[in-house]
């Protein structure tokens, strides 16, 4: 297993030089010019050109990437343009609010899918499997915005329960972070518990038609034991994958649920960078989401094992 890890680390690193070439490339050729938008639609072009040079923008394109790629490796990712703070600095701000959401939202998916998935498996073809799988349809059709606003209007604004904007801190207390997470996670986690659902159905059903279900069952052991000891454990491989799919998809795209909660996290960051052209704090939240999501897909298949003795590396 140990040359397995290894071989696969060592992969990192042509998928991140991949990635740091795709990410500086689409950021330079798209519209727009972060300095025309630092310095205003009436800026003149002395001024237009005295920033740009002095911001290094006005370098010959391959000269600024090896420039930037130069700072990465030495584990610098640049400033921003516009508020002139570390990248990496930005990123750690951003990055408790979007890690605690992702955490709270899979959770919340997790604890609801996979037993509504083993039910629907129990029971396939009854009524009880064909409502799970309409509200799984249900769940995954509903866009996360719309859900959002209709969760912050009832239990926000009506109902006056839990908070709809904003996020308090670390420092305000699990209860406060609690409240304000809590509408943002239902939000993203019902499209995930659809997934999950889905997936642990079909898993489920795969797996209850095998030899030794059938040999479990003569033995006379209770069903439950049958479908959560054997059936679910040999059918969490697609699961686990599903689930270490969703957090990647969740670090790295809680974009809408962000901006319709006003959560400072990651998701907002971004955006804000986009919308302003600000070169380096893209690429720096491009290239550690990316990084982030090459580490959780390589936690993901060492985890096999422990539910599938029978696969090796």
């Amino acid at each position: 297993m140990l040359r397995y890890i290894l071989k696969r680390l060592m992969m990192v690193l042509p998928v991140m030089g991949v990635v740091t070439v795709v990410v500086f490339v689409l950021s330079r050729i798209g519209p727009g010019d972060p300095v025309t938008v630092m310095l205003g639609e009436f800026a003149t072009a002395e001024q237009i050109a005295r920033t740009r040079a002095v911001l290094g923008l006005d370098l010959p394109l391959p000269v600024q990437y090896f420039a930037w790629l130069a700072q990465t490796v030495q584990g610098n990712l640049g400033v921003s343009l516009f508020t002139r703070k570390p990248v990496l600095e930005l990123i750690a701000h951003g990055a408790p609010p979007t890690i605690l959401l992702t955490v709270f939202s899979m959770t919340f998916a997790v604890l609801v899918a996979v037993p509504l998935g083993v039910l629907a498996a129990a029971r396939a073809g009854s009524g009880v499997d064909r409502a799970v799988m309409g509200l799984a349809v249900l769940g995954f059709s509903t866009p996360v915005f719309v859900l959002g606003y209709v969760l912050a209007y009832v239990f926000g604004l009506r109902l006056g329960l839990l908070p709809v904007q904003g996020f308090p801190g670390l420092a305000a207390g699990p209860s406060a972070v609690l409240k304000s997470l809590t509408l943002p996670a239902f939000a993203i986690g019902v499209t995930f518990v659809a997934l999950i659902a889905r997936v642990t159905r079909a898993s489920m059903l795969e797996v209850l038609n095998e030899d030794y279900i059938r040999t479990a069952r003569a033995k006379g052991l209770r069903r439950h034991v049958v479908l959560l000891l054997h059936a679910l454990k040999n059918a969490a491989v697609p699961v686990v994958t599903m689930i270490g799919i969703g957090f990647g998809v969740l670090l790295s795209g809680v974009v809408v649920t962000e901006s319709v909660f006003g959560i400072p996290g990651i998701g907002r960051l971004t955006v804000d960078a986009i919308f302003r052209r600000d070169f380096p704090v893209i690429q720096g939240v491009v290239l550690v989401m990316s990084a982030v999501y090459v580490i959780l897909n390589l936690l993901v298949d060492l985890s096999y094992m422990l539910f599938d003795p029978r696969i090796r590396y």
